[in-house]
């Protein structure tokens, strides 16, 4: 299994219905608990890349619209007041543990470009030096392409091979795979290991995500398969409790672990 005291550089994953609640207001508890144990992560010694969405969750809330944007001018509002609120809070937490946070807003192109990922490369390895912790999201407000298309799944695989990280850890709404369907089938059992992504694991993960966020089990696990062609693991967990990130401290099962 897999234990992160061996391992010196990780990325974290956290998704819109998360870090909110179903009206689109910041699940604070939830966001300070995921501050805490990245911090305490930080203190022990371990690098880590936080990959957050929610910028237009949050901004819907903001705004006090009723339901998230279907146009994409709209998103794009959103995501402008929501990534404000966001780093302001994520800010202001990790202070209060005393770390200094960074924010990377990405687009596709700038992974894709090579001049401009080797320059995100040398950022993240300065910041990681100056002993900063990097927050990275989709830059909703230019990207129009990641709000209709994109998802920080695949993102968090991205910034994990270009970082070249230990481990990616994504926290969702379910506790990992399944064989089935939790939220509509209750004989549904988690699937602890996965080992090869083939068709048949893509199959299971088809089906839309939470109102809130843009992806869904079938993203997380092109991440996973993206990650793991890069000589990367990936766990898949339940982030409704982030502190059972201690768990995988101490080499215990959690979630779906996806092998290399």
């Amino acid at each position: 299994m897999i234990c992160l005291k061996d391992m010196k550089r990780i990325v974290v994953k956290v998704g819109t219905s998360t870090l909110t609640y179903e009206n689109g207001k910041t699940n604070i508890k939830r966001m300070r608990e995921l501050v805490r144990t990245i911090c305490d992560f930080s203190n022990f010694g371990l690098e880590v890349a936080l990959v957050t969405s929610g910028a237009i969750g949050i901004g819907v809330g903001k705004l006090g619209l009723c339901e998230r944007p279907k146009d994409t001018p709209s998103r794009q509002a959103a995501a402008c007041v929501g990534q404000c609120e966001l780093m302001f809070m994520y800010d202001k937490f990790f202070q209060e543990y005393g770390n200094t946070v960074g924010q990377l807003l990405i687009t596709k192109s700038d992974i894709e470009d090579k001049e401009r990922g080797a320059n995100l490369i040398n950022a993240f390895e300065k910041i990681f030096l100056y002993g900063a912790i990097p927050i990275i999201n989709e830059n909703d407000s230019v990207a129009v392409e990641e709000i209709v298309y994109g998802d920080n799944d695949n993102l968090s695989a991205h910034v994990a091979r270009l970082i070249a990280a230990d481990l990616l850890i994504i926290l969702t709404d379910t506790d990992g795979l399944f064989d089935k369907n939790p939220h509509t089938e209750e004989d549904a059992v988690l699937i602890p290991v996965v080992n090869e992504i083939d068709g048949s694991v893509f199959e299971i993960a088809e089906g839309k995500g939470s109102s809130r966020g843009t992806g869904g089990m079938f993203t997380k696990i092109q991440a996973a398969k993206l990650a793991g062609e890069n000589g990367i693991p990936t766990i898949i967990m339940n982030g409704e409790n982030p502190e059972d990130m201690y768990r995988l401290m101490e080499g215990r099962q959690v979630g779906t672990l996806f092998t290399v």
